[in-house]
């Protein structure tokens, strides 16, 4: 049975969306095929050493007036 014997306008009204989906999925996959990932992120940047050492000598210092007071 051939469908066009009843219906001759399906395949003339047809072509055109065939052709649009067609063409949206060609375009939508090699959108994928050709993406690149991201690169790598950059190294992150290190910690201030400044506010470091302020903190160590605070503790260092703290610890020595204990240890001074504690002898006593």
């Amino acid at each position: 049975m051939d469908i066009n014997r009843w219906h001759p306008k399906i395949t003339i009204m047809k072509t055109p969306f065939v052709i649009f989906y067609a063409l949206i999925i060609v375009l939508i996959g090699a959108t994928i095929a050709l993406a690149q990932p991201p690169g790598l992120p950059d190294a992150p940047d290190q910690a201030p050493l400044g506010g470091l050492g302020l903190l160590a000598a605070a503790g260092g210092a703290y610890a020595w007036n204990k240890l001074r007071n504690g002898r006593k």
